[in-house]
């Protein structure tokens, strides 16, 4: 009797699959992922503990004298600050992204994905969902926090707004650091870069300070930084002011990173894989 030999199945081409079956691969694998959060609940003291931290921080520290500065106090700085933190936490929890692929490409998970009959996309925007997730969370916590530190939250679809417009731009930064997490070695190094990558954009914007009393040059820089354009269309939306030029601006910055980086992406993790 002859021997038989057991081939291992080979995986379909994403042109094979069909819409219906892309999507179903992403509910699986958006599963697995939101399983193995609850197998490492670690994973989400980011979410839980950064807009904790950094609310409590700015406010009880900077609050008076940047409350001051604004013709008022603290209680004027928390109106001032808290849209501007909604803009900081689009960005800062789109790192994970990157590090979690940078993670599972070094532990082997991305060699077993390969030889599944999966769309490769599939594993992409799966994260993006995961990671969307994450920042909601954060976001949500934030504005628990806020309120409790006193601040009022004066128009509700504002808030909705503000929340879309956040989601929509962390979801355009998700792509460059997805490529940072594929093309860079380790999730250390996406780290470090993505400190590099954010510390300036967040400190050299209108998040924190109004920018009036910073020199001219660094002006400039926060006058096309998008978290600027984020936090104060954020600002106009939630305590009321201008909002239409900041929106469209940031809209703008989203697209226009998404069609650049998204491509960029793409290629790298199909090369990789």
């Amino acid at each position: 009797m002859s021997a038989t030999t057991t081939v291992p199945p080979v995986p379909l081409a994403d042109s094979r699959i069909t819409l219906r079956g892309h999507l179903r691969h992403t509910g699986a694998l958006v599963r697995r992922n939101l399983l193995w959060i609850k197998q490492d609940p670690e994973s989400m003291f980011d979410a839980l503990l950064m807009p904790v931290v950094f609310t409590l921080l700015f406010v009880f520290v900077f609050g008076g004298s940047i409350g001051q500065a604004l013709g008022g106090g603290q209680e004027q700085y928390v109106q001032y600050v808290i849209p501007g933190m909604l803009a900081m936490m689009s960005m800062t929890m789109s790192q994970g992204v990157g590090t979690g692929f940078s993670q599972d490409f070094n532990s082997g998970v991305m060699d077993r994905f390969r030889s599944l009959p999966i769309g490769r996309g599939s594993v992409l925007f799966a994260k993006l969902a995961v990671e969307l997730g994450r920042m909601l969370f954060a976001t949500a916590v934030l504005m628990v926090v806020a309120v409790l530190v006193g601040f009022h939250i004066t128009s509700w679809p504002g808030l909705f707004a503000t929340v879309g417009l956040a989601t929509l731009f962390a979801s355009s930064i998700m792509w460059v650091f997805l490529t940072l997490g594929v093309v860079m070695k380790s999730a250390q190094s996406v780290q470090a870069m993505g400190f590099l990558v954010l510390f300036p954009l967040q400190f050299g914007s209108s998040i924190f300070a109004p920018t009036k009393s910073m020199p001219g040059w660094l002006q400039a820089f926060t006058d096309y930084n998008p978290l600027s354009t984020l936090a104060d269309a954020a600002r106009g939306l939630m305590v009321g002011g201008p909002v239409a030029h900041d929106l469209w601006v940031t809209v703008a910055w989203s697209v226009a990173i998404t069609a650049v980086m998204a491509p960029v992406a793409i290629h790298k993790f199909r090369t990789k894989t």
